[in-house]
Formats: C-alpha cells, sequence, structure tokens
C-alpha cells in the first residue's frame, strides 16, 4: 500500500536547536514512506553550513528529488522539496501569491509532480503557505485555481499536501474543502491527528487534502523521542490506495507510532 509523508523539517534544526540532517533523515526512514513532502529546506545557505539539504536527505535514503526555491538570494535558497524513488515528472514550480506592502513575509510557492505508481498516475502538490489569515485566503485561492487544481494537467487522483498554517476552523481551510476532501476526514479517526509543536502536538495545521478515486487506509505519525527533537514538526503520514472513481471511503484507523 502506498505511503506519502509531509514534514515540515525546519531547515533540520531541531527543538534542541542543533543542525542534524542525518537526523531527519532517520525519523523519514522510519516511517517507511514511498513519497515524502519536504518544507522549510536551506540549500546552499550559510547559517546551514551551504549543504543542499535536500539533495543530502535524499541521498541518505535512496530516492529521487525534486526542489522549489521559495526564496532565492544569489546562491542561497530556500523552500519545499518532493522525494521519491518512484518514475517522476515535475509539472510545475512556482511562486503563491502573498500580500502587498507588509514587510516581513516570506516568499511561498508549490511544487507539483505526477508520481507514476503502478499503471497509474498520481498528481502531488506540496505546498508551505504564509502566516497570516489575508496571504493564506490568496494562497489557497491560487491553488483551487486554473494553475494549480484546475489545470486541465491536474486530473483525478490528485493529492495537495503540506504545511498549511492554518487549522481546520478557518476560512482558508473551508474554501479548500469545497474542492478537495481532507485526508483525515474521512479515514475514520476517532480523533485527529496532530503534529505541532512536536513536543506536545495540539495544534493541526499538516494537511493533506486528496481527489476522488483515492482511499485513505490510515493516519498516523511518529511519537518516539528522536521524532520529537529532529524538527519543530512531527512528520504526518497516510497510507492510501488509488481506486476507480470512488466518493466515499472506508473508514481506517489512526495509530501513533512509525508504522
Amino acid at each position: 500500500m502506498p505511503r506519502i509523508m509531509t514534514y515540515n523539517v525546519h531547515r533540520c534544526v531541531g527543538t534542541d536547536r542543533r543542525l542534524d540532517v542525518e537526523r531527519i533523515a532517520a525519523v523519514i526512514a522510519d516511517c517507511r514512506p514511498d513519497v515524502v513532502c519536504l518544507q522549510e529546506l536551506d540549500v546552499g545557505r550559510a547559517r546551514t553550513g551551504h549543504v543542499d539539504q535536500a539533495h543530502a536527505i535524499a541521498s541518505l535514503l535512496g530516492m529521487n528529488f525534486d526542489f522549489y526555491a521559495a526564496m532565492q538570494v544569489e546562491e542561497e535558497q530556500y523552500g519545499d522539496a518532493i522525494l521519491t524513488a518512484l518514475p517522476q515528472r515535475r509539472l510545475k514550480g512556482a511562486a503563491l501569491p502573498t500580500l502587498r506592502g507588509v514587510p516581513g513575509l516570506e516568499p511561498r510557492g508549490a511544487l507539483w509532480l505526477e508520481i507514476a505508481l503502478g499503471g497509474s498516475k498520481l498528481n502531488i502538490i506540496n505546498t508551505h503557505l504564509g502566516l497570516l489569515p489575508g496571504e493564506q485566503h490568496r494562497q489557497v485561492r491560487a491553488l483551487t485555481g486554473p494553475k494549480w487544481l484546475d489545470d486541465p494537467r491536474c486530473q483525478d487522483p490528485t493529492i495537495l499536501i503540506g504545511d498549511f498554517n492554518f487549522t481546520s476552523v478557518t476560512g482558508p481551510y473551508r474554501h479548500l474543502v469545497r474542492q478537495m476532501v481532507d485526508a483525515q476526514r474521512v479515514a475514520g479517526l476517532d480523533r485527529s491527528v496532530k503534529t505541532f509543536p512536536s513536543a506536545f502536538p495540539t495544534i493541526r495545521i499538516d494537511h493533506c487534502f486528496i481527489s476522488p478515486g483515492i482511499a485513505v487506509r490510515r493516519v498516523h505519525t511518529p511519537f518516539h523521542p528522536l521524532a520529537r527533537l529532529a524538527s519543530d514538526h512531527l512528520p504526518l503520514v497516510f497510507d492510501f490506495e488509488l481506486v476507480p472513481d470512488i466518493r466515499h471511503v472506508e473508514p481506517g484507523r489512526t495509530t501513533r507510532g512509525t508504522g
């Protein structure tokens, strides 16, 4: 059964303030995902030793990767990546809109790959949205518009995943679930799986949204000491199946553990 993970790695700096790329790779490897969607990666930045973190993590995992730099200053980059050993094709990496005239906002973007899964093709869009509701509204409208989810190339099945920085009671969330399904909502969970902050997760801001054609079988997150230390987020992991034109999925289960 395929497994996808989303993980904000906080530039590989843990809650102990220690930079450790290998520790992040170990947390990922322990979960055994087929596709890994990462946010907050540094590439060639002085603050993290000029390491290409996307390349380093992919090499440690034996995966290929595609990286989108949401921010670039000369040779230094910061952004998001999708890692997998499955056949892949990049369809798009682009910036998302932000608020004008608000100082200090980070540029945000999204990365879209087509993954070959058996005899099927799966669209995966990885993103990391802004912190302010105003920019989140703009970014969600862009993602649900003709350049992303309504692009003719973006046929079902599709997964939109990442760190959205909003909870399920917000306007941007409600806008998004008019078009996509919250994977946790159809997994038959007794309670939602939260990932932030990693030491004692109380907030659900990392999400996976799915189109018809995807059945969610399990949602889980590792909660062992290494995962709680490696980043300020825990990874969020989904087991799923591709099924023809499904509109309702059989409830799954949630567990805490590495699965």
